[in-house]
């Protein structure tokens, strides 16, 4: 739908002005003026679901991200497109991110989401990579040489992990997801959010920032308090996974995106970074 049409249900009779905003890949997001207020609504871009994107699960998701004040207040859901109120700040530059104070600062909210209500939705990352694959296969792309090391490395993996109950998580913490708000760092963009491994989330925020080992280390202590040798394990293991996921993700995007985007090169470069020892 164009942004209109939806303004109009969402709005009815209402005067509106939209402005689009930049840094969606996946999506189309719009900033909307009416009267007073100002608001931003997210169209999903084709064919999102074969991303594993369920977008009534991203809604409730979102009410559960506002409701514990980690994400921006959730106002309408009008044919599939989500409308929240917009966060008046600035993106969180990644050399900030990586200061100290930042760091406590995120691993306070990733505490507050994990510890908090139950959402919708699984988010499997070993079996996301092996979904990704499926719907690939399906859509005429080549699955790179790398995927099978890859895999098998994955398989070792989840075997020493063994079974973990799932917790609530974002799973897709991009730099830019996080917004500093006067009322501190919101984080937005709930469509990959489901019940998973919290490491999941630790580690993709450190590979998304860019983390080095100290500051790493710093993030996990912030977050547990005290950081035992299974902690950085399972984060080095979830690095893995985040990148391993993401490499997958750009394999899809090779057949089915419309974007002038080098998928391929995307996926390379994560591939790259994964250490198969």
């Amino acid at each position: 739908m164009e942004p209109e049409q939806v303004a109009a249900l969402a709005w009815p009779g209402q005067q509106v002005e939209i402005e689009p905003l930049g840094g969606g890949i996946t999506n189309h997001n719009y900033k909307v003026q009416v009267a007073d207020e100002t608001f931003v609504l997210r169209i999903a871009g084709a064919d999102t679901e074969l991303l594993g994107i369920d977008r009534q699960a991203e809604h409730d998701a979102a009410l559960v991200g506002a409701s514990i004040d980690v994400g921006p207040e959730v106002v309408e859901f009008v044919s599939g497109c989500l409308v929240t109120r917009f966060v008046e700040g600035s993106p969180v530059p990644l050399e900030e991110m990586r200061r100290p104070e930042e760091l406590r600062e995120v691993a306070a909210l990733l505490r507050r989401i994990h510890d908090g209500p139950a959402i919708p939705g699984r988010f499997d990352s070993f079996r996301v990579v092996e979904d990704y694959r499926r719907t690939a296969e399906e859509h005429g792309v080549e699955i790179p040489p790398e995927y099978e090391a890859a895999k098998a490395s994955a398989d070792r993996i989840e075997e020493a992990l063994g079974s973990r109950p799932p917790e609530p998580c974002h799973n897709d913490l991009l730099n830019a997801n996080f917004i500093r708000s006067p009322e501190g760092i919101k984080i937005v963009d709930w469509e990959y959010a489901g019940m998973g491994d919290r490491f999941f989330d630790l580690a993709n925020f450190a590979v998304n920032h860019e983390l080095g080992a100290d500051e790493e280390e710093e993030l996990l202590e912030a977050y547990f308090g005290e950081v035992a040798d299974e902690h950085r394990e399972h984060q080095r293991a979830m690095r893995f996974m985040s990148d391993f996921r993401e490499a997958m993700w750009g394999v899809v995007q090779q057949g089915i995106s419309n974007l002038d985007v080098d998928f391929v090169d995307y996926a390379q470069k994560h591939f790259a970074r994964l250490d198969l020892s």
